[in-house]
């Protein structure tokens, strides 16, 4: 049973977000999990959103975050900005991996309802695998918020994430500009990933209906060391691809990897999802022409608010939207806060 909280009158200033299972790595509040970002130890982006919160009768607010990873720098971000709010409003908050695995997941948030938390937060790998667990919290009187990933499920409290396939479609708009309509593009994906999916699909009908062709599609898993070793494949078998799509953060940066490994760089564009070093690079040299960058520290201010409302009962909005932009050789230099410690 969730334990009662003694209720702060005041309205949320939110507006408007095949692997074997692993035992999943966690920490609490100031641990590994957040600190693994380049960003940690410097100063993040001010949040736009503050909670309204309240006073517990017995102790912290408790709060699960159920990540994908922990390798990514974009969920290391959410995870960051996640704990900084944890600890400005005296939240205790355990961020757990899913390790790339749905059952994992789950698993994870079926502990954190067991333990009587009193939120949970959640960037599913699987949004239809999640929804028996996200129903369970819910039965159990434990609200959950969707980060990231949309999860179409009415149970769910709060939505704080990106439209995929939107974001994808503008990124195959993009292409289509440079490309003059023509052409064959290679996609390094993540096929057990359903935000990944609607980034492929999304960018698939764009430059498919503009005059281009989709030829191989790679499954990288949304792993680097996968991800770069199947972009290295399509690269092998396919030496006059001219264009390349990365669904997230892996596969770009995967594919940067292989594109450098087999010296490609003059004679391929690629096109990819959220910022690291080496797409930073990348876009420097031109040879990556965009990157759709996320705003990942608002992702892990609304969820955090919206979870810390959600367990003191205050209301909050139910489907938040976090813009994204678009990043090119152009305009890098005004995007590599999000790298810098």
């Amino acid at each position: 049973m969730k334990r009662p909280l003694a209720l702060v009158a005041g309205m949320s200033l939110l507006a408007l977000a095949a692997c074997d299972s692993a035992p999943p790595e966690s920490s609490s509040s100031g641990g590994s999990a957040a600190a693994s970002s380049p960003a940690a130890g410097g100063s993040l982006p001010e949040s736009s959103v503050q909670p309204a919160g309240c006073e517990p009768t017995d102790g912290p607010l408790q709060i699960g975050l159920v990540t994908i990873n922990l390798q990514a720098l974009f969920f290391n971000q959410i995870n960051q900005a996640a704990q900084a709010m944890a600890d400005e409003q005296g939240v205790e908050l355990q961020i757990i991996s899913g390790n790339d695995d749905s059952v994992t997941q789950a698993n994870a948030i079926d502990t954190l309802v067991a333990n009587g938390v009193d939120a949970v937060i959640v960037d599913a790998i699987d949004t239809e695998g999640i929804k028996p667990s996200v129903q369970a919290a819910d039965a159990a009187g434990i609200p959950v918020v969707a980060v990231d990933a949309i999860v179409d499920e009415p149970t769910i409290d709060a939505q704080v994430g990106t439209a995929n396939a939107e974001g994808g479609a503008q990124l195959g708009e993009a292409l289509l500009e440079q490309s003059g309509g023509e052409g064959e593009v290679g996609i390094v994906g993540a096929l057990n990933s359903t935000i990944q999916l609607e980034r492929q699909q999304g960018f698939q009908y764009a430059v498919t209906a503009g005059g281009m062709t989709v030829g191989t599609i790679v499954d990288g898993k949304n792993v680097q060391e996968t991800a770069q070793s199947a972009a290295e494949n399509l690269l092998t078998g396919n030496p006059d691809l001219p264009y390349v799509y990365a669904t997230g953060e892996p596969a770009l940066i995967g594919v940067a990897a292989a594109v450098r490994s087999q010296g490609a760089q003059d004679r391929i564009k690629v096109v990819g999802w959220d910022l690291s070093e080496p797409a930073v690079e990348g876009l420097r040299d031109g040879w990556i022409t965009g990157v759709v960058q996320q705003q990942t520290f608002e992702f892990g201010y609304h969820a955090m608010a919206s979870a810390i409302d959600l367990a003191c009962g205050n209301p909050v909005e139910k489907d938040q939207p976090v813009p994204t932009e678009i990043v090119t050789p152009d305009n890098v230099d005004d995007y590599t806060f999000y790298l810098e410690g």
